[in-house]
């Protein structure tokens, strides 16, 4: 089995395979899985520092393994003015939600109650499935240790 510790933080020719995962699955500290060419593998990152989509892996024997995202269901809701773009955001914001958010667009895993609230403020919901890439957060990664606990 490859096991993978190291994250490289620059660009690599030399990409031996790939690992393709969801949200969740790209969130967790200790992953096992098959990458996209078969091999099994173990990833072993730092806990409270997900893998990005497009980050380079290095395993124990060399190989580079990118990460990839998988599509999955979300609901992607699109304003056309930034106000109510603003107004959703904060509400969805005051949920403590994981959101991907775009030019007038926000991103969540489907959830009713949250799609009810876009829809309130007239919002287009798409449920089309595309790879999820939350925010991490204002005390994640970059920021120079501080925790912050709810």
């Amino acid at each position: 089995m490859l096991q993978a510790y190291e994250r490289l933080n620059h660009t690599h020719d030399e990409i031996a395979d790939a690992i393709t995962l969801d949200q969740d699955t790209r969130k967790k500290a200790r992953i096992k899985g098959k990458t996209d060419n078969g091999l099994d593998i173990g990833i072993f990152m730092e806990r409270g520092h997900p893998l990005l989509v497009g980050e380079i892996l290095k395993t124990e024997c060399g190989l580079l393994i990118e990460i990839k995202g998988q599509k999955e269901p979300v609901a992607t809701c699109t304003a056309i003015d930034w106000l109510t773009f603003c107004k959703v955001c904060y509400h969805l914001g005051n949920r403590h939600t994981s959101l991907q958010i775009g030019e007038l667009w926000v991103r969540f895993k489907p959830d009713y109650v949250l799609e009810a609230l876009a829809e309130k403020y007239d919002l287009v919901i798409d449920h089309t499935p595309t790879i999820f890439e939350p925010e991490n957060g204002a005390y994640s990664k970059g920021n120079h240790g501080h925790a912050h606990a709810h």
